[in-house]
C-alpha cells in the first residue's frame, strides 16, 4: 500500500524508517520531509496545510493511508477534510478529527474535559481579555509559583512559570492585551503549579481499543542541569525508570481509561495517537496536557523500542481492530540527543554545512531542520538532528549517543551533554 507522511521534522524521520521497513508498505511519500526522510521514501513538495495539494497528490499516486505528524493540520481538520470529500473519505487519516484535536489546539477544552471525567490534572481557572480583573484576583489566590498557559498552540512556547505575584500580573496583562502569543492568548488559563517529574505516555488507539506505546522523557531547556530557555526539546530517554509496575498501573486507570472512554461518551471519534504529559507527583500521576499526535524528540527514542510491524499497528488504527494487533516493545533503552543550531532557541543560525554523518558509530541520526543543496546536507530549523541509540542500558545508550553526537559537525552545532543524567 502507498503511504503518505505529512511533516518536516525528527518525528517524521523517526515514522518514516519505521514505515519503511515494514512489508505492508509499497510506495512511502513524505511531505515536505528534509534532508534524511529521502532514504527512506519520497520527498513530495506540499505544505502539511495545503489541503487541496494533499488531495490532488494522494488521488494521483493512489494512496490508500494518510499519517499525519505534527498538530497543525489535525487543528485545522485535515481528517474532516477528507471525511467530507467522495474521492478521499475510504482514504484513512491517522491523526483525530478537529473536535478531538482540541484536546491540543485548546487549553480550555482539555482542562474542561478533564475535569468532566475526573481525570487528576492541577486546578486552574480560564480567563479573557473581558474577564482580566478576575483573572488578577484569581491570581492572588492561586499561590506560587504559577502557571499561565495560551489556549491555543503557540508553537510550544506558550506556556509561562511565573515565581512572582508581579510578574504573572505582567504577563497575563500581555498574553491577553497585548497578544504576546497572538491569537494563542486571546485565552490564558491560570494553573497551578505541580511540583514532580515530568513524563510523556503515548497512547494508539482506533476509538474504542488503545495500545500503550514505550514510555519516555524529555529535556526542554536549552542548558544542562535544565536551566536556560524553553525548547521544542533538546533529548529524550525510554524507557522511564520510575514507569512502571504501580504506577504505569496508576496511569492506566486514573487517566487513559477515562481519556478514552470519555472521548466516547461524548461522541467524539478519536483514530490516532494521544501524548499524555504527565507529571509524577509523589507516586501520583498528574495530567498537564494532552497533544494530539506523538512528541517530539519522544518518537525518536520510541520508535527505535517498538518492534512490532508499526504498519499493521496503523491499519489496526484504520481499521478499528487495534486490539487483535500485537505490540512487541524491545527490553532496550533508547537514548535521544538532540543537535540544535547556534542560537537556538533564540534567533538562530541557517544554512550551514552539515558534515560528519557518515563517521556516526552506533547511533541512529535521524534529520530535523535540514535540507539539501547541491550535494551538502545544510541547516535550515533550530532543531538540526536527532541522535538515538539503542543499547542494553541507559547509561551505555547517553554514552554512545552523546559520542555519536560529537562527531557532527556544523558552525554552531550544539547539544546537551546531561541528557538522562537525572535518572541515572
Amino acid at each position: 500500500m502507498n503511504i503518505l507522511l505529512l511533516g518536516s521534522g525528527g518525528r517524521e524521520s523517526a515514522f518514516a524508517w519505521k514505515i519503511s521497513q515494514s512489508t505492508k508498505c509499497g510506495q512511502l511519500f513524505i511531505a515536505p520531509g528534509n534532508a534524511g526522510t529521502g532514504r527512506y521514501g519520497t520527498n513530495v513538495n506540499l505544505k502539511v496545510t495545503d489541503f487541496e495539494g494533499i488531495k490532488a497528490f494522494a488521488l494521483a499516486n493512489d494512496i490508500k493511508m494518510v499519517l499525519v505528524g505534527p498538530e497543525e493540520p489535525l487543528v485545522k481538520g485535515i481528517h474532516d477534510f477528507f471525511l467530507a470529500d467522495e474521492q478521499l473519505k475510504n482514504i484513512p487519516v491517522i491523526g483525530p478529527q478537529q473536535e478531538a484535536a482540541q484536546l491540543e489546539g485548546s487549553k480550555d477544552f482539555s482542562k474542561r474535559f478533564m475535569e468532566r471525567h475526573n481525570i487528576p490534572t492541577a486546578a486552574s481557572q480560564t480567563f479573557t481579555r473581558d474577564t482580566l480583573q478576575d483573572g488578577f484576583t484569581y491570581l492572588a489566590t492561586a499561590g506560587l509559583p504559577v502557571v499561565l498557559k495560551a489556549d491555543g498552540l503557540a508553537a510550544g512556547k506558550g506556556v509561562l512559570i511565573c515565581t512572582t505575584l508581579e510578574e504573572a500580573q505582567q504577563e497575563l496583562t500581555e498574553m491577553l492585551t497585548q497578544a504576546k502569543f497572538g491569537d494563542a492568548s486571546s485565552k490564558v488559563v491560570i494553573e497551578q503549579f505541580l511540583q514532580g517529574i515530568e513524563l510523556s505516555v503515548f497512547v494508539m488507539t482506533d476509538g474504542n481499543s488503545y495500545k500503550i506505546l514505550p514510555e519516555a522523557k524529555d529535556y526542554k531547556r536549552i542548558g544542562e542541569g535544565d536551566t536556560g530557555l524553553n525548547t521544542g526539546g533538546m533529548g529524550s530517554v525510554s524507557p522511564v525508570p520510575f514507569a512502571e509496575g504501580d504506577f504505569m498501573q496508576k496511569v492506566e486507570e486514573r487517566i487513559i481509561i477515562p481519556t478514552v472512554e470519555g472521548l466516547k461518551q461524548e461522541g467524539i471519534p478519536y483514530k490516532g495517537f494521544i501524548f499524555i504529559g504527565l507529571m509524577n507527583c509523589d507516586g501520583d500521576p498528574y495530567t498537564i496536557e494532552y497533544n494530539c499526535r506523538m512528541g517530539d524528540p519522544e518518537t525518536e527514542s520510541v520508535m527505535s523500542r517498538i518492534e512490532s510491524d508499526f504498519v499493521d499497528l496503523l491499519l489496526g488504527v484504520a481499521e478499528g481492530n487495534l486490539i487483535e494487533k500485537q505490540l512487541e516493545i524491545s527490553n532496550l533503552t533508547a537514548a535521544t540527543v538532540v543537535c540544535v543550531a547556534g542560537g537556538y532557541p533564540g534567533e538562530y543560525l541557517k544554512n550551514k554545512v552539515i558534515s560528519g554523518i557518515e563517521n556516526v558509530r552506533d547511533s541512529h541520526v535521524f534529520h530535523a531542520g535540514t535540507s539539501l543543496d547541491g550535494e551538502d546536507v545544510i541547516t535550515t530549523g533550530g532543531r538540526v538532528l536527532a541522535i538515538t541509540s539503542l543499547q542494553n542500558n541507559m547509561f551505555e545508550a547517553l554514552q554512545h549517543a552523546t559520542a555519536d553526537a560529537s562527531r557532527i559537525y556544523y558552525d554552531g552545532v550544539y547539544f546537551r551533554k546531561d541528557i538522562g543524567f537525572d535518572l541515572i
